[in-house]
């Protein structure tokens, strides 16, 4: 790999950086994902993926590891979440950390059936070791359903179109994710079961 010798005459004869940062050499990238059973909001069992991308640099390079936002998704369901951390410019004013914020006219606060704010932090990823950014979680971290759907079904056309998600608990589940580099074949998302949505 190139990348580190450059890097470091860089360093030492203190020549310009800047073109130098398109350098994508320097970076790993992979692609993260997990899927695990749970039960939607209306009690029935499904399949649940999570996948994220990563970039990671160097610690001797310039710039910080990058991540996509973390995306959860219900089978049989066109709703995906997107989690976000700061260094997402998707993340909303609902908390700190690794969250998805509350959409008022798609939430209700689990348990209560009042309307989510924008504040209301409906989902939510914690790790053993207290990450607070995607780019920091290893194999193994916790993702917490404070929500439910206002419905769950939506009517588009002459269309009935699932927009349930997954149920919210209060114990988090644990979530296992893979790490793999990202475009080998191991790469490929875990396919959810289509003949289970259309028998429905």
């Amino acid at each position: 790999m190139k990348c580190p010798s450059i890097a470091r005459s860089v360093v030492i004869f203190g020549l310009p950086l800047l073109p130098l940062l398109g350098l994508s050499g320097c970076a790993s990238y992979y692609t993260h994902y997990a899927m695990f059973p749970a039960e939607n909001s209306a009690g029935e069992s499904r399949q649940v993926r999570v996948h994220w991308d990563s970039a990671d640099y160097p610690d001797w390079w310039l710039l910080s590891d990058k991540s996509t936002t973390m995306k959860v998704e219900t089978e049989c369901s066109e709703r995906v979440w997107r989690l976000a951390d700061d260094s997402h410019d998707q993340a909303g004013e609902c908390g700190d950390g690794i969250r998805a914020c509350a959409d008022p006219a798609r939430d209700t606060v689990a348990g209560s059936g009042q309307p989510a704010s924008g504040a209301t932090a409906c989902m939510t990823v914690s790790s053993p070791d207290g990450a607070g950014r995607i780019t920091e979680l290893g194999g193994r971290f916790s993702l917490r359903v404070s929500c439910e759907p206002v419905q769950r079904q939506i009517v588009r056309g002459d269309e009935e179109v699932n927009v349930d998600y997954i149920r919210s608990s209060a114990v988090a589940y644990t979530v296992f994710a893979r790490r793999v580099p990202r475009g080998s074949l191991s790469a490929r998302l875990p396919a959810f079961d289509e003949s289970l949505c259309k028998a429905e």
